[in-house]
């Protein structure tokens, strides 16, 4: 259940915690009379009746009643003895709808971002640092090795026209996705459970690359899973339940 829907039995009010606040707000209903220490009490009598705590349901409680708690308090301290608390009774309303209206902008930014790490969980991103012998040389050691003469060539070098590239020697791909698809599907079947250089054994880069995007695809699609011990280690490949 909602907080907004949550049924109060007031000594001024009755009914649900949504109109008590539209009334409120309306001042068709005078904060001063209000109680809320009983609507405390009745939220913490209906957390006792569900037996858990709905994080999302008990942090817009705690938000709409400090608005109120605040709000009343500066209709209840005189405003000629207090610097700062000289707000008329619409002002205040008008301050608390605002703080309401920002409450549930957070809450359905929060909301958006949730789903959006929902549908991006079947991504994964690579968070381990490279290791040691791949990581580039530091700016302190290479900075020895510049000189004007060599910078001078080097934009030189730049500015003239290359020579056109001869991709004679570069071999087409003749290994499609979907091939490879297929080839870990079978090994999936057949054993259920392999390691990727069994999927590769004897394959070129090319199609250990390919192989590659086939894997993201079929986690992506839920149909396997890997494992890896640590970055660079072999990888397992397992059929998903």
């Amino acid at each position: 259940m909602r907080v907004a829907t949550m049924d109060l039995d007031l000594e001024v009010f009755q009914g649900p915690f949504d109109l008590l606040l539209t009334l409120v707000l309306k001042e068709e209903v005078d904060l001063l009379e209000v109680d809320l220490a009983e609507i405390v009490l009745a939220y913490v009598e209906h957390l006792e009746r569900a037996g858990e705590l709905d994080l999302e349901a008990t942090t817009e409680f705690l938000v709409l009643i400090a608005a109120l708690l605040e709000l009343k308090s500066r209709l209840m301290l005189p405003r000629e003895d207090e610097e700062g608390l000289d707000w008329q009774p619409e002002e205040a309303a008008e301050e608390l709808l605002a703080r309401m209206l920002e409450y549930r902008r957070f809450r359905n930014a929060a909301t958006f971002l949730s789903a959006r790490i929902a549908e991006e969980s079947g991504f994964r991103y690579r968070s381990a640092p490279l290791p040691p012998a791949l990581r580039r040389i530091s700016l302190d050691l290479a900075a020895a090795t510049y000189d004007p003469e060599l910078l001078g060539a080097a934009v030189g070098g730049l500015l003239r026209t290359p020579p056109p590239l001869d991709l004679r020697h570069v071999a087409r791909p003749l290994v499609t996705i979907d091939q490879r698809l297929s080839h870990l599907r079978q090994l999936l079947r057949s054993r259920g459970r392999f390691g990727f250089d069994e999927a590769v054994a004897g394959a070129d880069r090319i199609t250990e690359a390919v192989t590659l995007f086939a894997l993201l695809e079929l986690y992506k699609k839920g149909e396997a899973d890997w494992e890896q011990d640590r970055p660079f280690a072999p990888i397992t490949i397992r059929a998903r339940a």
